[in-house]
Parts: C-alpha cells; structure tokens; sequence
C-alpha cells in the first residue's frame, strides 16, 4: 500500500466516524392517519438485506407527545397482530359501537336513577374499606374467636 492510498483509507474512517454523531433519517412508507392524528409509517421487511420483520411507528401531532392512547386497530397493527392496517369504514365501524355503548349506558343509568336508585358511593381505599361480616366476627372483632 502507498503512502497515498494509506491516507485515503483513514479519511474514509475518520469520515464514518463522525458521521455517526449524525442522527439518521429514517424514511418510511406513509401507510395512514387516525382520527386523533397520529400518523402511521412502516418500513417493510427485506431479508435479501437481513430484515427479516418490518419496522412499524408513529408519531403524535405536535404538542401530544404520546399522551392520548392509540386506537385498537391501530395498535394490533403497529404490534404486528394484524398484517394488514385498518381501514377507514372498520375504524368508522368500531368508533359508532363505541359511541352507541355510551349512549345505551347513559340510558341504562337514567333508567336506574328514575326507579329509586342513588349515585354509586364513593369507595373508600385502605384496610377499613373491606367488607365486614356479621357472621365470621361475631359482630364484635375482638369476641369472634370466644364463640368457638
């Protein structure tokens, strides 16, 4: 090896090695968009190269910065449950059972409340909110052994 070819090889590593600090564009395949606004990419697999599964992510509008939970369509896709990505007349589908499931609730409720019935309670946390039975403490805690 010359002098000059020696120095041609160290510029090529010297110039790797700082392109490494760069961060890289990864491009993916545009695939859609949900009703939130998270649009979804997906860089297939290629095994001619060693890829052997596909890449597949999402990024959040601006500002939400993953605060609001996927979709489940979307979801099983992004985890590769599904092959295929939802389309739009499924997410459509799913959506108008969601919103129908409110509506029955809220009806069922004001039926409720209209026969009598109250506001569910507010549950209180700790030890103390476990039910307690007459017939296991003998209706005093301390005297629920002197029985036996």
């Amino acid at each position: 090896m010359s002098n000059g070819q020696h120095r041609h090889v160290w510029r090529i590593v010297f110039s790797n090695f700082i392109n490494s600090f760069r961060p890289r564009q990864i491009q993916g395949n545009h695939i859609g968009k949900d009703y939130i606004g998270n649009t979804y990419y997906e860089i297939p697999a290629n095994p001619s190269i060693g890829k052997r599964k596909a890449s597949r992510w999402y990024d959040p509008p601006k500002g939400q910065d993953f605060q609001d939970p996927i979709p489940a369509e979307w979801e099983s896709w992004l985890r590769m449950r599904r092959v295929e990505p939802p389309t739009a007349e499924e997410i459509e589908k799913n959506l108008a059972i969601a919103e129908l499931k409110k509506v029955n609730a809220d009806k069922l409720e004001q039926q409720r409340l209209a026969e009598g019935g109250s506001l569910p309670s507010t549950v209180e946390k700790g030890h103390e909110s476990y039910p307690k039975y007459p017939e296991y403490h003998g209706g005093d805690p301390e005297n629920q052994y002197k029985n036996n």
